[in-house]
């Protein structure tokens, strides 16, 4: 089947990357809705991963004081396992390296533990101590340089 990674352009796009937010991180992983949703939507370049026509996961990323920070990453249960998750941090570091004010900045992620070996795959290492962001486990993963594309 076919894997396929868009930037969003448009508020129904957009409404579809929600709804898998929604299922994952707020039904599945008990994210309280007003911590899922924030004041970034508008500001963050956000992508939609297609599973041959449908919609199954979800990606953005955002300019921050520290850096670019890579979010929401989201791939709905059944298509778990298949690429997805690689096709969305392949689609969404390809489109930071597009970028022209990304030169030079550091890249990083809030990496849920369960998801931490998508992120290495990806050239990501974890940097500091585990710490939790809605009940969740995190570290903060950054890329390193020698692998930016």
């Amino acid at each position: 089947m076919n894997i396929s990674v868009k930037k969003i352009n448009d508020l129904p796009t957009l409404q579809k990357a929600f709804r898998i937010r929604e299922e994952v991180f707020v039904k599945e992983q008990q994210v309280a809705p007003d911590e899922e949703y924030d004041e970034f939507e508008q500001d963050s370049t956000q992508f939609l991963a297609y599973f041959g026509q449908q919609e199954v996961g979800t990606a953005r990323w955002r300019f921050t004081d520290k850096g670019i920070k890579l979010e929401r990453f989201a791939v709905l249960k059944p298509f778990r396992g298949k690429g997805i998750g690689e096709a969305l941090v392949k689609a969404v570091l390809e489109d930071i390296n597009s970028h022209p004010l990304s030169k030079g900045k550091i890249i990083y992620l809030h990496g849920q533990v369960q998801a931490m070996g998508l992120y290495e795959k990806s050239g990501f290492q974890k940097s500091g101590d585990l710490f939790v962001e809605c009940n969740i486990d995190h570290y903060l993963m950054k890329l390193l340089p020698e692998n930016k594309v």
